[in-house]
């Protein structure tokens, strides 16, 4: 029983260490998981970009498409990496990666409105075509 006691209060003390250490690893805000923050950016966020598409109506038929589960996921992971390496793209790519995390930021969410959703598709759309564009 005092092994149990003493284990019990000793771990926070020692999650607290190794967290504590840990935090020095990386200063940069993580919004996304997998790859490495020393990634190019363009190289995460075109991969978040065609990694959303595969799911997406064909460009043009954005009224057509179903925000289902795995669409507002999807949209929603091209939102953190892009929140995480769209700050790093060249400068004159930061006004199309603003658009496309403020368009995914609302997409992420499930009550939208439908009409709202599909104008925000098209934005995000435009917006990440520039970008891919770009990063070429």
């Amino acid at each position: 029983m005092k092994r149990s006691a003493t284990i019990a209060l000793i771990l926070p003390v020692l999650l607290v260490l190794f967290v504590g250490c840990q935090e020095g690893a990386s200063s940069a805000q993580k919004y996304s998981t997998g790859g490495d923050p020393t990634d190019r950016p363009c190289d995460r966020v075109v991969s978040a970009i065609g990694y959303a598409d595969l799911i997406l109506e064909p460009r043009g038929q954005e009224d057509r498409q179903n925000f289902e589960d795995a669409v507002i996921g999807r949209l929603a992971e091209a939102n953190g990496i892009t929140r995480e390496f769209g700050p790093r793209l060249p400068d004159a790519l930061r006004p199309a990666a603003e658009t496309v995390k403020q368009t995914t930021a609302a997409l992420s969410k499930s009550d939208v409105p439908r009409q709202r959703q599909v104008a925000l598709l098209r934005q995000y759309r435009a917006a990440a075509d520039r970008i891919v564009a770009g990063c070429r």
